[in-house]
């Protein structure tokens, strides 16, 4: 195993050589970087490709476009974003300026995960690096064409005491993860999620948890149900339901299941013919772990429609699952597999009692033609973000933030917020010399006291 603990000296020393590395130079190298990204985006849908057949198509919408059009963001608003923001000053410290200074907090460690492992370990990467950190990249073993990748990258752009991958399993993460950073950044699992939290707080390391939940998607009998179930296919089943913000689950009016489920066996055949396996079009599980789980899962579940796999290429098909039981294995955790169960209900309580039953879900979405229904489901339950009458898109907009609450995680980012998460914002008040009120010095009176209760309301 390399020596971290080395490492990460040699990004601490970078760090204060650079002076926690000016702007000029951030743009520089993420230009660079960019140069090198255009260049081999080829390289990097073939090594999606070769981790888990993700079409091309997906390749570029979730993983290499995305990725560019945040750099190409970041690189135009850089200037902007770090300097200082001057804020209104407060009445008691007359005369004065006030600013919030964008600080770089050092060496980072950035976790991520396998289902989007080129986006998701390069978003994270372009905000740390534009707001001046150094930073340590471990992406997941499952994904070892698209790891191996990124290190080629990661090598050719920067200078390893700057931004290194670094490569392996979980004795790997262990060890990185012993050692004090300045910021951890992680993506993943709920369980793993808590012991990366466990392992910061010795040394009280900031950090931004993006994990998972069983998202619900909630169907009303107003809703447009062709258009749901279109919507719900492809938010589903692309990357083959690996998505951390894909419906987990389908809750809909009783009125209309059937209907509902018609419409999804449609709209299935439609995106992928009548043999999913022969498409071009749609994903595999990551791995004969992550295969084998979903086998156990439709395993004993009453099937409408899928079901079939097969174990050589790791192929699970898109499956609709009627009415499993809350305490069946199905529905105890996360899916994270192209396998959707559909339970229908009545009343709102139904849906409170399903729906509270789990920890706050990452996402959340409502279909529904009835804007004051879609008003009281948003806002009835915590959740990290949703949409009404779509799903995961939400995603795509920068100026929203993407992160969890509670059970799913803690952190926001996207756009200018991975900037801010990766920076520390200084308070700095500059006070002017020309006047100096005394009514705060000692020695304190009655009428001292009576002059600051009445100018409270300024403060």
């Amino acid at each position: 195993m390399p020596d971290f603990t080395s490492l990460l000296q040699k990004q601490r020393t970078y760090f204060k050589d650079k002076h926690t590395i000016p702007v000029e130079f951030r743009l520089e190298i993420l230009k660079k970087l960019r140069e090198v990204l255009v260049a081999r985006e080829k390289d990097i849908t073939a090594a999606l490709y070769a981790d888990f057949k993700k079409p091309e198509f997906e390749g570029v919408i979730t993983e290499t476009a995305y990725t560019l059009n945040e750099l190409d963001l970041t690189i135009k608003k850089l200037t902007q974003w770090a300097r200082p923001k001057k804020v209104s000053s407060a009445f008691i410290n007359f005369p004065s300026t006030d600013y919030l200074y964008s600080e770089p907090y050092g060496v980072t460690l950035i976790i991520s995960p396998w289902n989007y492992p080129y986006q998701l370990a390069m978003g994270p990467l372009i905000g740390a690096i534009a707001a001046g950190n150094t930073v340590v990249l471990k992406p997941s073993e499952y994904s070892a064409a698209t790891s191996q990748l990124l290190e080629e990258l990661i090598t050719e752009v920067f200078d390893p005491a700057h931004a290194k991958v670094v490569q392996g399993g979980v004795e790997e993460s262990k060890a990185l993860l012993d050692l004090e950073w300045d910021y951890i950044f992680f993506t993943g699992s709920v369980n793993v999620g808590r012991i990366v939290a466990k392992a910061a707080a010795p040394h009280l390391t900031p950090c931004t948890l993006e994990l998972g939940g069983k998202n619900p998607c909630i169907i009303d009998a107003s809703a447009k149900i062709e258009l749901a179930a279109k919507r719900i296919t492809w938010g589903k089943f692309l990357n083959a339901g690996q998505t951390c913000i894909a419906p987990d689950y389908i809750l809909v009016e009783q009125s209309v299941k059937e209907k509902f489920i018609a419409a999804m066996k449609k709209e299935i055949e439609e995106a992928y013919g009548n043999t999913p396996e022969a498409s071009n079009d749609y994903a595999r599980m990551i791995s004969a772990k992550h295969f084998e789980r979903m086998q156990e899962l439709i395993e004993g579940e009453t099937v409408l429609f899928g079901g079939q796999s097969n174990a050589n290429d790791h192929y699970i098909a898109p499956t609709l699952l009627d009415e499993p039981k809350r305490d069946s294995a199905v529905m105890e955790d996360e899916i994270f597999g192209p396998i959707l169960p559909i339970l229908s209900y009545s009343t709102t309580e139904d849906l409170d009692e399903l729906i509270n039953s789990y920890g706050k879900p990452l996402s959340l979405y409502v279909f529904s033609e009835d804007a004051a229904f879609a008003e009281e489901m948003i806002t009835r339950y915590s959740f990290g973000g949703g949409t009404v009458n779509d799903t995961i898109v939400h995603f795509t907009n920068k100026k929203l933030p993407f992160g969890g609450v509670g059970n799913s995680g803690y952190g926001a980012y996207h756009g200018k917020r991975t900037f801010d998460t990766f920076s520390h914002k200084k308070a700095i008040t500059k006070r002017g010399t020309w006047l100096d009120i005394p009514v705060r010095y000692a020695p304190y009176s009655a009428k001292k006291l009576k002059l600051i209760r009445k100018s409270l309301k300024w403060f």
